[in-house]
């Protein structure tokens, strides 16, 4: 047998190269990209592999390691988890500073290979700078910090172990049904030692994507409990996206009348004026789709996990006979709200399930009800983006407003925190299936700027945007200094309304009155009153090379995001909105959230808060 002598690193590296994933006849590369910020624990090591093999594996320089995880899963979900990127790191903070990342890609189901430096296997330095040396285990480092949030981790103490640790990161990273972060620990030590890998390690490999089929029980009784429901509504989750089922869903909704919501994950899997869709499900959603959830006998859930938000904490689905019927990937996810499953890829699944309704339609008054009360919510959404072109300091919804009426169905739109989710799930008109990008499984300021970055990279030639309010961009710019390097054209719009606008207004509805909520200046008394705080992000954004046009009014507003657009450079818009304690004219919240409530206290605010949190409370169910 023929051998190859490299380094740990160098081998890994080589392996990378040649991992490939195939679906429906597609191929492409597995790792098309590292991420990479050096120090001790990987510089001579992954470092040194890099610059050996850049014309293999192209390296990619951030400036802070969490936002390197949220580029790199920004590019997996353009690339609908069939390519990622790998993110490398020294020992100490910068593994640390993984962890974020990692909870949102396993959250999200969306694959990063992780390679975090580590002490020393041998142990010739104990400590070694930036060890944890915890008391009571030898072999605990703060990669361990990684295992809670990694659907597979390993250490590779030893090079012959690299073997099956490279290859069982491989299967979980392609499997539809497991993936998120993936982490491999990596000593600083072993990863500099030298080995006889057998050649066929370096062989090309492809791992394909199953479209796993439905049990053929529980695609009968799928079947039934469709044709039985008179108000069943289907709501579409991020699986939709993942399995490239768009099409399958258009061509389900429009034989059967079965009205589409969707979840933030989900939206945009029919385009806003598809006859059956009816826009976002739960606290953030629509009144129309959330009407129809209050009384809907089947709920048909798609590829998704039905957070708290998507059904209102327990409170939205009040028919008395609902029953669920779940399509996922993943048994975890089928069987949640005692759902009857149907384990299996959505595209799959769907096709399936309409060959078996050929002839079944909902009545044609559920019809005319969906798409009038649709109708209904359009004049609203009209209504919040409307402004006159002289306005200053426009509401978040006009902004959104000038923007939805400049993009086409090229454009994405990237957002994660903050009050622009909600906002966004009500108000904006989806034009194509991967227009709305809002990360919601872990909601994370300073997602945006980064994710943006990583999305670029996987569209080149599509106009790409990060949405972010003056809360979030404070998190974490430093990315956009990647972007100047790397001459990526993405778009950031700050809207400052000088301070934390959603958590302001959830702490007004819970009793908490605004407290620690506004950017002002603090007053004798220990209250945060008075005037704004004389912050420039615009100008900050301009120092990390952004070409920076600022907008007064709405008509300014509009010739800066067309200028925007058009650019061949990193360029922000920068516009001063309302201010966080102002009503914006969005619609309020359509369904309940669960955020509990002070049971004592003596501020009337409070008090008053927790009586409207005891009725709401009342009216949550199990679904057993």
């Amino acid at each position: 047998m023929s051998t190859r002598r490299l380094t740990v690193a160098q081998a890994l590296i080589s392996f990378l190269s040649r991992q490939y994933t195939e679906r429906d006849g597609h191929k492409q590369r597995l790792i098309n990209a590292t991420w990479g910020i050096f120090g001790h624990g990987n510089v001579a090591g992954i470092g040194q592999a890099l610059v050996e093999s850049a014309p293999e594996m192209r390296y990619l320089q951030g400036r802070n390691e969490q936002a390197m995880v949220h580029a790199a899963v920004g590019y997996a979900r353009q690339s609908n988890r069939l390519s990622a990127h790998a993110v490398t790191t020294s020992i100490g903070p910068g593994a640390t500073n993984l962890v974020t990342g990692a909870a949102l890609a396993t959250i999200n189901r969306l694959p990063v290979l992780l390679l975090p430096g580590d002490v020393f296997a041998t142990r010739p330095a104990d400590p070694v700078l930036q060890q944890l040396e915890p008391p009571s285990a030898g072999d605990i480092t703060v990669n361990d910090a990684l295992r809670p949030v990694s659907t597979y981790f390993d250490r590779v103490n030893r090079p012959e172990a690299l073997i099956p640790a490279a290859l069982a990161a491989m299967r979980v990273l392609s499997d539809p049904a497991e993936t998120g972060a993936v982490t491999l620990a990596l000593p600083q030590d072993v990863q500099v030692e030298a080995y006889d890998w057998p050649e066929e390690f370096f062989s090309e490999r492809v791992w394909r994507v199953r479209r796993q089929a439905p049990d053929p029980d529980e695609l009968a009784e799928a079947v039934r409990l469709v044709r039985e429901a008179r108000r069943p509504l289907l709501v579409a989750g991020g699986g939709v996206h993942h399995s490239a089922a768009e099409d399958v869903l258009a061509t389900f909704a429009e034989a059967t009348g079965i009205p589409v919501a969707a979840t933030q994950a989900g939206k945009g899997s029919l385009p806003y004026d598809h006859p059956c869709e009816v826009g976002g499900i739960g606290h953030t959603g629509t009144a129309t789709a959330n009407e129809l959830a209050r009384t809907a006998d089947l709920l048909i859930g798609v590829g998704t996990r039905w957070s708290d938000f998507s059904t209102a904490s327990g409170t939205l689905f009040s028919n008395p006979d609902v029953h669920f019927l779940n399509l996922n990937v993943t048994g975890f996810d089928a069987h949640k709200l005692a759902a009857d499953p149907l384990v299996a890829d959505a595209r799959t699944a769907l096709q399936l399930l309409a060959a078996g309704l050929v002839g079944h339609r909902v009545a044609p008054a559920y019809a005319t009800e969906y798409t009038e009360d649709k109708e209904r919510w359009e004049y609203r959404v009209a209504a919040a983006f409307t402004a006159d072109e002289d306005l200053v300091r426009p509401t978040q919804a006009q902004v959104l407003g000038a923007l939805d009426a400049l993009v086409t169905g090229e454009d994405i739109v990237i957002n994660a925190a903050g009050s622009l989710p909600g906002d966004l799930h009500k108000l904006w008109r989806a034009r194509s299936r991967d227009q709305y990008h809002v990360e919601y499984g872990y909601s994370c300021m300073g997602y945006e700027i980064p994710a943006a970055i990583g999305v670029q990279l996987a569209a080149p030639d599509r106009p790409v945007w990060a949405l972010v309010g003056d809360g979030t961009y404070l998190m974490n710019p430093t990315e956009i200094v990647t972007a100047v390097q790397e001459r990526l054209p993405f778009k950031v719009v700050i809207l400052q309304n000088h301070g934390y606008a959603s958590i302001g207004g959830l702490s007004e509805t819970v009793g908490a009155e605004r407290f620690g909520t506004a950017y002002r200046f603090r007053a004798p008394d220990g209250t945060y009153t008075g005037a704004p705080l004389p912050v420039d992000l615009a100008a900050n954004a301009a120092s990390l090379g952004m070409r920076v046009i600022r907008a007064k009014t709405v008509r300014d507003l509009r010739e800066a995001l067309a200028e925007a657009r058009a650019a061949d450079v990193p360029t922000c818009v920068y516009v001063e909105t309302e201010t966080a304690d102002t009503v914006s004219g969005v619609p309020p919240a359509q369904a309940w959230w669960d955020v509990p409530v002070a049971e004592t206290a003596t501020r009337p605010s409070a008090v008053k808060a927790r009586e409207q949190y005891d009725r709401h409370v009342a009216a949550r169910r199990r679904q057993l």
